[in-house]
């Protein structure tokens, strides 16, 4: 493992194209004070996003559930790792709540990777889906599940539940997984969309890569082909950032004009909707990417 020296000494400077202009505070303090009222977690506050300030002033906001430590220490989250305290059954009323008040027509629920629950926490992934209809029956849900350590009854618990997108991060590409993502399987992770879409045909299935953390592109076109092989049909491709110094060092800064040629690419792969670019992340302008496949 790296320390911290050599991470500051790889470290880049950002580009002008990564530099974004605040929007209104309080629009962004608005979504704040609801998710702190509420005792609710956000991936865009917990992970670091650089959309936040973007997102919270357009008052929307990706819920993250089952606490705000995770099991797992990827090396490009910042999300806290460590202990975490028991489910709150409570919390999937209470993302219903907030997404109500927050006005939302599409919500989307990710969660902490909880390897220390026998169902990894599929059960309240399931809970809060319905927790969220029945507060807005026509509300569309995507969740941004963990692998469930290949668990395939976790996996059609959240299926039955009914999420009009399931989504599911390869991340990165294969070779950087002992680095990147030492506890997650890039083939168990292609097996959970394999088996989603096997499940249930209507549902959409929904991947995305951070670029920029030393892959080639030869590397990102065959972990492209292999989520069209198991019928992944929408995808992202975002801007790799370091949260920290702690974290993986970016290794390249990839200008837009590339990830507009990736989202091309991808599309005449056979891919049905493509969000590509620096600040593209896996909730970014969900409702748009689900819209453009399912009118």
């Amino acid at each position: 493992m790296m320390n911290h020296k050599q991470i500051k000494k790889t470290q880049l400077r950002k580009p002008a194209w990564l530099k974004k202009t605040l929007p209104k505070e309080s629009e962004y303090e608005k979504v704040r004070a609801l998710l702190s009222k509420s005792k609710l977690h956000s991936v865009c506050q917990e992970a670091k996003c650089p959309n936040i300030w973007e997102c919270f002033s357009q008052e929307t906001a990706t819920f993250l559930i089952l606490g705000d430590h995770c099991t797992r220490n990827c090396r490009f989250c910042a999300i806290a790792h460590g202990p975490s305290e028991p489910p709150d059954p409570e919390e999937p009323a209470r993302v219903g709540e907030a997404a109500k008040g927050m006005g939302l027509s599409y919500v989307v629920v990710t969660s902490v990777t909880r390897d220390d629950l026998p169902d990894g926490g599929a059960g309240l992934f399931a809970e809060t889906i319905k927790e969220i209809r029945k507060k807005m029956p026509n509300a569309l849900v995507e969740v941004l599940i963990p692998d469930f350590q290949g668990n395939t009854d976790a996996l059609q618990t959240v299926l039955d539940a009914g999420p009009n997108v399931l989504n599911h991060n390869l991340e990165t590409v294969p070779r950087l997984y002992p680095s990147a993502r030492p506890e997650a399987v890039y083939d168990r992770s292609l097996d959970l969309l394999k088996n989603a879409r096997a499940h249930t045909l209507h549902i959409p299935t929904k991947s995305g890569l951070m670029l920029g953390l030393g892959e080639s592109p030869e590397e990102v076109e065959i972990t492209l082909k292999d989520l069209l092989g198991v019928g992944c049909s929408i995808l992202t491709l975002g801007q790799y950032l370091q949260p920290s110094k702690e974290h993986l060092p970016v290794e390249r800064f990839i200008p837009p004009e590339e990830f507009d040629k990736w989202r091309e690419k991808a599309l005449g792969m056979g891919f049905s909707e493509v969000a590509s670019g620096p600040f593209v992340r896996s909730s970014y302008h969900a409702k748009e990417l689900y819209q453009a496949v399912r009118p």
